[in-house]
């Protein structure tokens, strides 16, 4: 079967909540089902630039017997709501959603696939399910809110810089002062609401969650070895050590791949596309 045929199979639809409908897309798995796997987006327009390297991904997941399913989470792309309207907490609550749609269609334990800030929200909500879990599969995931934060808010100062717009040349700090006064602050096109923002601000860094189930990570920056050998930057690298102390199932995968999430339309990830289909091809998700 060709790859195009691979993505007529795709099927999107709405799935319905109290306060609305997320739009989802769901890749059915091809012969004998081997699992399910929940996609969680990145943050604002990273998901945008990071959709057709995801949609990819999905195809070939499904292809080797996975069932996927993409959702807009709630004020996000063409799901109901403004991104001003977004919440950390109804995030949670759309993958709890999600994971039941899941369940009630294929008997298997989901494995949520994050990718940035995506794997934070994967990892925060693994840690309080109600349900048993595969796996984490995390794509480059976000080591700390507090940082990921700053370097958001970032892009309203170098905006203002480049457009010459003294009046908007304020630090981070500033923003973080109108956020707390509880002003909606535009950046980058995404009117970004304080409770969110305080949100991501409060997250634990990444080495002070314990995950709950095997974990994959895929780490795209490599600057420096962790104590397994494993190309790690210092704060991943700090993160993985703390979880290894605890005892939790990990395995990290460098590989050779360009921030896509950051690009345009022309860069691929061929290294980091095969590195994960070979994982659930091998079905070594629990190693």
């Amino acid at each position: 079967m060709t790859a195009g045929a691979i993505e007529a199979r795709a099927e999107p639809f709405f799935l319905q909540r109290t306060r609305g409908q997320l739009f989802c897309l769901y890749h059915p798995p091809r012969g004998d089902c081997r699992g399910v796997i929940l996609y969680v987006p990145p943050f604002a327009e990273e998901m945008n630039r990071a959709r057709r390297i995801a949609a990819q991904q999905a195809r070939e997941l499904a292809a080797l017997g996975y069932g996927v399913l993409q959702p807009d989470l709630a004020g996000t792309g063409d799901s109901s709501g403004d991104f001003a309207d977004a919440r950390w907490e109804t995030w949670k609550d759309d993958l709890a959603a999600c994971c039941a749609w899941l369940g009630e269609r294929i008997a298997h334990p989901p494995v949520l696939w994050g990718l940035r800030l995506g794997a934070l929200l994967a990892l925060d909500y693994a840690q309080a399910a109600a349900h048993s879990l595969r796996a984490l599969l995390l794509w480059q995931p976000v080591t700390s809110g507090q940082a990921y934060l700053t370097q958001f808010l970032r892009m309203r100062t170098v905006n203002a810089v480049l457009a010459d717009n003294a009046s908007e040349q304020t630090g981070t700090r500033a923003l973080r002062a109108a956020l707390q006064s509880g002003d909606i602050l535009e950046i980058g096109g995404y009117a970004l609401d304080p409770a969110l923002a305080a949100a991501i601000d409060a997250l634990a860094p990444l080495e002070r969650h314990t995950p709950p189930c095997p974990v994959h990570w895929f780490e795209m920056a490599a600057h420096s070895a962790d104590k397994a050998g494993q190309v790690l930057p210092p704060g991943a690298a700090r993160a993985a050590e703390a979880w290894r102390s605890r005892h939790a199932r990990l395995q990290v995968h460098p590989v050779d791949c360009p921030p896509f999430w950051a690009a345009g339309e022309g860069v691929g990830a061929p290294a980091l596309l095969a590195a994960t289909s070979a994982l659930l091809r091998e079905d070594r998700l629990g190693h």
